[in-house]
Formats: C-alpha cells, sequence, structure tokens
C-alpha cells in the first residue's frame, strides 16, 4: 500500500513538473554548445517588458502573438552565444515570425519547420517556438550555429508541418515561399489576417475568415473600399478594380476565404489568375 501511495506521489509530481514546464515555455541551456558555460542569469520576457531586451525591434514580436522569451547566454572562448527561444500563441504565427525574419535572397534550411543561418545568426522555427542563436564575436561562425541550431532543435518538442495555406499559392511565386501577414493584409482594415505571395504578374494573397458569410461581407466592404469595382465575367463572387496604390486588383470569395491579385501587370489576365488560385483553396 505504501509501495503504491509513494508510487502514485511521484507521478503527481512528475505531472506538475511537466505543467509546470508548459507553463513557462522551452528553456534553452548551453549544454548544446560543447564547452561553452552559461554566462549570467537565464532570462525570460513576457508582454511588454520584452521592450527592455530588444529596444525598437519588439514590436515585431508582438504583433504576431508573441507570448514569452526564454534565454541564455554561452560563454565560448573569446565569443558569447545568444540562444533566445520565443514562444507565439500557435505554429503559424512562429512559422509567420521566422519568414518575416528570414533573407528572402538566401535558401532556407531543413531546420525545424524552417531555418537559415547567417555568418553570425541563426534562426529556425518549430512547433509553437521560434529560435534565435546569435554569435556576438566578428567573423564566420555559419558552421558552428548550424550545428547548434539543430542541437537545439532536437529538443524542442512539437511538429515540423509547415502551414497548411503556403500551399494554396500556385507554382511561380517570386522570393521564395508565402509569408504570413499578421494584421491589415495589403494595408486594407478589412482584410485582418492572411498570406501573401510575391508573383512575376503581382502579388497574390488569400484571408480565411471564420464563415462563408464573414467572407462575403468583406468582399462587400471592398466593393466599397475601390470605387468604379465591376464585376467579372462568369465568377459572380469576384470583382476587378484599380487603385492609386495597388495597381489593376481583381479580389475573389470561395466559401469563407477572400483572394486575389493585386499590381497586376496585366489586367487582361485576372480571371485566368483568380482561376488558378481558386483551384487550390480548400
Amino acid at each position: 500500500m505504501k509501495t503504491a501511495c509513494g508510487l502514485a506521489a511521484c507521478l503527481l509530481l512528475a505531472a506538475c513538473a511537466l505543467a509546470e514546464d508548459a507553463a513557462s515555455g522551452v528553456r534553452p541551456d548551453c549544454s548544446v554548445i560543447p564547452g561553452s558555460a552559461q554566462d549570467g542569469p537565464s532570462r525570460t520576457y513576457e508582454g511588454d517588458n520584452l521592450f527592455e531586451y530588444m529596444d525598437g525591434n519588439s514590436e515585431g514580436y508582438f504583433i504576431y502573438g508573441f507570448v514569452r522569451m526564454n534565454g541564455v547566454s554561452c560563454r565560448i572562448g573569446r565569443d558569447t552565444v545568444l540562444i533566445d527561444i520565443s514562444e507565439f500563441p500557435d505554429a503559424e504565427s512562429a512559422y509567420g515570425m521566422f519568414l518575416a525574419n528570414r533573407d528572402i535572397n538566401k535558401p532556407m534550411e531543413a531546420i525545424g519547420t524552417g531555418g537559415q543561418t547567417a555568418p553570425r545568426k541563426s534562426i529556425f522555427a518549430k512547433d509553437r517556438f521560434f529560435t534565435e542563436i546569435t554569435s556576438q564575436q566578428e567573423g564566420d561562425h555559419t558552421t558552428q550555429l548550424r550545428e547548434e541550431a539543430r542541437a537545439m532543435e532536437a529538443r524542442i518538442p512539437g511538429s515540423t508541418a509547415r502551414p497548411e495555406a503556403l500551399g494554396w499559392f500556385p507554382e511561380g511565386m517570386a522570393g521564395g515561399s508565402a509569408r504570413l501577414v499578421p494584421e491589415s493584409v495589403l494595408g486594407i482594415r478589412a482584410l485582418k489576417r492572411g498570406y501573401v505571395a510575391q508573383y512575376p504578374e503581382g502579388k497574390a494573397f488569400v484571408v480565411t475568415e471564420v464563415s462563408d458569410a464573414a467572407a462575403a461581407g468583406v468582399l462587400d466592404k471592398l466593393r466599397s473600399r475601390f470605387p468604379g469595382a465591376t464585376s467579372v465575367a462568369d465568377a459572380p463572387d469576384a470583382i476587378q478594380a484599380t487603385d492609386p496604390y495597388l495597381g489593376a486588383v481583381c479580389v475573389f470569395r470561395k466559401g469563407r476565404r477572400v483572394a486575389g491579385y493585386t499590381n497586376l501587370t496585366d489586367a487582361s489576365h485576372a480571371a485566368t489568375l483568380i482561376a488558378a488560385l481558386a483551384a487550390r483553396l480548400p
């Protein structure tokens, strides 16, 4: 009986420890950098106090729904390496944060959901976490940082699946994959949150609403937003317009999604383009 009670107590303590870890997020440590030692206390930032660490760069975290950041500084030789793991509400937001910070002119790497390494910094997303590993010493530390990123990625739980929406865009986009815009897509408040992708012939976008009716309401707002908007032949839920900032625009609705193209180089191709995009939407 005592043994059973002791086992139950151990299980309860283990469950509490796991719950505590879940509540505080993933915490990095210097063991991912062989030969290093922690330099100073670990750091945690939640909410507005991220300003204390990021200065003017913190706003870019907040628009993706920043929850917390856990970080540590690791001293190895003359270098200090910073490891910071930021948590977001969901995997889509974390991957959106990664896409917003990567260099679109350089290739992505198979680290987590997606990663990229430069001479002094490696970044990657996995599940709802966005990780940054930064060398403070001048020089090219690409190989070292990539190894450290892979070691850290192995310790972060969760899925490496990319957001489904990235597969909705037709082939041929410029500058790599589409990216998440967390608010005011195309600078239009009615388009609250969605994805955009640049193509040689224009910029494509997809916004998902909570229901078909909500999406229809957004399309009605866009009709008012673009004076002179006209219907598209054979597409009852599509409009075309010309905007001083967005150029030639074509927008349509499919179910609870509002999508289309802006800055079209040849407006006569609008119907063909939106048909190709609509065919890929669920």
